[in-house]
């Protein structure tokens, strides 16, 4: 979906068409969980610090979240999804994979499937989507983001080879930001420039991950889609530019954290028993600590609470490259709707 939180707002109050708004927190202290098409002319993103999206647009309106509204939507668009297949692997509130191999409809092309199931989402919620088409699920997400808003994308099977050595490095599924500044570095900048390495040669620099990117380049992913997955965590981390060398860089950095967690939480409905923090130090050293409530929950005074009370008894002063929040424990009501969710800045 497009801009969702912010399209939806911007559908149920017309006031606010064409104006730049935020969907998060406040503008002192709150982060950006989506942003109207508006505001992202002005630089304005998903995760970003109120403040900082405000500094960039003076105008932009913010707006509480209605989570309750949100998932209600979803399921009204996940509802289109299924006329055509079962096959739905839910990302988020506003993001999914579908199989459509052996659809309902008995439609042998994959893009026309696309461009109905868009068509029904405008008709019946008034909502713009957009959707990417290819051969397996990494190609499938980047695709989806070339024709935002309100388009679509189709890779083609004799398309991947060329698209992928094109692709900047810092696209492909697990190359984050520090991965990306290495192999840049070492003179890999594109899919051409990833491929001309070994497996070898890749593993000796990247440790394991090297055989994922060695196969993810030539188009091999296992991909399945597998709807109703068993999750049992939802999270936020965030690795740093660089490294957090004092106690209050550390506490403002998981305060954060805390906001897009807090915001996932809302999102997925969820209740948990269990928080863990999650610290890796400047050596690559990890340290989590965990702590088990007396009873499932999603208060956030409770959460903030406990998590910086984690964050007391853990952090000893030592430099950290890494944060981050985590809830687990939902209980069986819950644990088919879990959603493991990992941010990375």
């Amino acid at each position: 979906m497009d801009a969702f939180y912010a399209s939806v707002e911007q559908r149920d109050r017309p006031e606010l068409r064409g104006k730049p708004i935020a969907v998060g927190g406040s503008k002192e202290r709150g982060v950006v969980a989506a942003a109207s098409y508006e505001a992202r002319k002005y630089g304005v993103r998903s995760a970003m610090p109120s403040a900082i999206a405000w500094r960039r647009c003076p105008d932009i309106i913010f707006l509480k979240p209605d989570f309750k509204k949100y998932r209600a939507v979803s399921q009204q668009i996940r509802s289109i999804f299924h006329r055509y297949t079962d096959l739905v692997e839910p990302l988020s509130l506003d993001e999914a994979y579908l199989d459509v191999s052996q659809n309902k409809a008995g439609i042998s092309s994959a893009s026309k499937i696309a461009r109905k199931i868009r068509e029904e989402i405008k008709a019946e919620t008034e909502l713009n989507a957009s959707a990417g088409i290819s051969i397996n699920k990494f190609l499938a997400k980047v695709a989806s983001d070339i024709n935002k808003p309100n388009g679509q994308k189709t890779i083609m099977p004799d398309e991947v080879i060329s698209f992928l050595e094109e692709l900047p490095i810092q696209k492909f599924f697990g190359v984050g930001a520090k991965t990306a500044e290495k192999m840049k570095r070492l003179g890999i900048h594109n899919g051409k420039d990833l491929k001309a390495w070994d497996i070898a040669l890749l593993k000796q620099e990247f440790g394991k991950a090297g055989e994922h990117y060695f196969n993810i380049v030539r188009g091999l992913q296992k991909s399945e889609v597998k709807p109703s997955r068993a999750r049992k965590s939802l999270g936020a981390e965030r690795t740093f530019d660089h490294d957090l060398k004092s106690s209050q860089e550390v506490e403002d950095a998981l305060k954060s954290i805390f906001e897009i967690w807090y915001q996932r939480i809302e999102e997925s409905g969820l209740k948990g028993r269990t928080i863990s923090l999650k610290l890796k130090s400047q050596n690559f050293e990890t340290l989590t600590r965990s702590k088990s409530l007396e009873q499932a929950s999603n208060s956030r005074a409770l959460l903030f609470k406990e998590s910086m009370e984690l964050l007391q008894k853990q952090y000893r002063g030592e430099a950290i490259r890494l944060l981050g929040l985590s809830l687990s424990n939902f209980g069986s009501d819950f644990e088919t709707k879990a959603q493991q969710l990992t941010l990375d800045f």
